[in-house]
């Protein structure tokens, strides 16, 4: 079985100038999705996706191998599975064992662990999944919104009849950490997800990720608290 660890970086980036390759508890943020998908035990080989030399540099400095990616497929609007397509077409005519799956971390999530990555594909393989995201398990989790008229509304329960905490169904949130894929799947539907999906839960604490600027302390201290950074 081959998984391919595919990390995706652009070199642009609005909100954080620089984001991907900025210092991030002494390293380059992109370099710790690179450390700890090497350090997974059944990830065969990790690469690097970007359009910016600098970032193709550094990735191989930490191990990754790199693939360019084309400027047609890297601006603002270009989705992350146009990303994910080039490279796997890129590897796989290298040759070699064909991909089983993609393993996809997102860069500004650097709170997991390389066992995170190992666990999420021993349960993809057991349960035979076509595709697998990270989630976090809350609780008492209630959505409000404005409507169209700009009234407030509860979302995800009704406030009218709120049920005691024991009666809650489990929830699940997207926290965006790594995806799980069958190559074959994402270039039948476009999409990272689809087929059969499976969920892999994990600590609460590792659902932040770096967005905006006052993300970056906060997940800092999460970091190193956690011990996360002795990959």
């Amino acid at each position: 079985m081959r998984v391919s660890a595919i990390v995706i970086a652009r070199g642009g980036s609005k909100g954080i100038p620089n984001k991907n390759i900025m210092d991030f508890c002494g390293q380059p943020l992109v370099s710790w999705s690179i450390k700890q998908a090497l350090a997974a035990s059944n990830v065969n080989d990790v690469w690097i996706s970007s359009d910016s030399r600098e970032i193709l540099s550094i990735g191989e400095k930490y191990g990754a191998r790199s693939i360019v990616r084309p400027d047609e497929i890297s601006g603002d609007s270009s989705s992350s599975e146009s990303a994910w397509l080039h490279a796997i077409d890129v590897i796989e005519a290298e040759g070699g064992e064909p991909i089983d799956f993609v393993l996809a971390p997102q860069v500004t999530s650097p709170l997991r662990e390389p066992g995170d990555f190992t666990k999420a594909i021993d349960l993809m393989v057991e349960e035979q999944a076509d595709s697998l995201l990270s989630v976090a398990e809350v609780e008492d989790f209630f959505i409000w919104k404005r409507n169209s008229t700009g009234e407030i509304e509860s979302v995800n329960y009704d406030y009218r009849d709120r049920k005691p905490r024991q009666q809650i169904e489990n929830r699940y949130l997207e926290n965006g950490s790594f995806y799980l894929f069958k190559p074959a799947l994402i270039r039948q539907t476009q999409n990272r997800l689809g087929g059969k999906i499976g969920i892999f839960v994990m600590e609460r604490y590792k659902m932040f990720q770096i967005d905006a600027r006052d993300d970056i302390e906060l997940c800092s201290v999460m970091m190193s608290g956690y011990g996360l950074d002795k990959v």
